[in-house]
């Protein structure tokens, strides 16, 4: 029995220390800047760090990799259908929304871990790139690869419409 309740005991604690990490890192997420590092250099995303929280088609690793957003007709239109499902999303705001690149802002449910998400089209190749990457955690669980994959069937299917 005494077993037992040691056995409850560090199990409390130990979610009690989750629990408390866990806040940390939310009020620590409020605080990290915007990355210096956004937008379009010489026709390209800023590269992925070393960290496993962060997708981009420009990537050369598999690590990092996910491919990109094809579309068939104009580029405006394309664009155009890209931020409605954008705006569309849960906890998303779209920061800066200009001729051939779309910044967004998503929060993470519960809490409040911001990813930076940034489309490129590149009208010659009829392709949307993108760039998705947390601020915080290191960890991500695969939300930025999954989020874009849902970006990518949503705008497959408003496309074929």
């Amino acid at each position: 029995m005494k077993i037992l309740i040691r056995i409850v005991q560090i199990v409390i604690a130990f979610g009690v220390l989750l629990g408390i990490l866990s806040l940390f890192m939310a009020i620590l997420s409020r605080f990290v800047k915007r990355p210096a590092n956004l937008g379009v250099t010489d026709g390209k995303l800023a590269a992925c760090p070393n960290s496993p929280n962060c997708v981009s088609t420009q990537s050369s690793d598999a690590r990092h990799r996910i491919d990109a957003i094809t579309f068939e007709g104009s580029p405006d239109k394309a664009q155009a259908i890209l931020v409605d499902i954008v705006r569309s999303m849960e906890q998303s705001e779209i920061i800066r929304n200009e001729p051939g690149y779309v910044y967004a802002e998503f929060r993470t449910k519960g809490m409040g871990y911001v990813d930076d998400v940034e489309f490129s089209i590149d009208a010659d190749a009829k392709i949307i790139d993108f760039r998705s990457s947390s601020r915080l955690p290191y960890y991500d669980w695969e939300v930025n690869r999954k989020r874009m994959e849902q970006i990518r069937t949503a705008f497959r299917a408003a496309a074929s419409e």
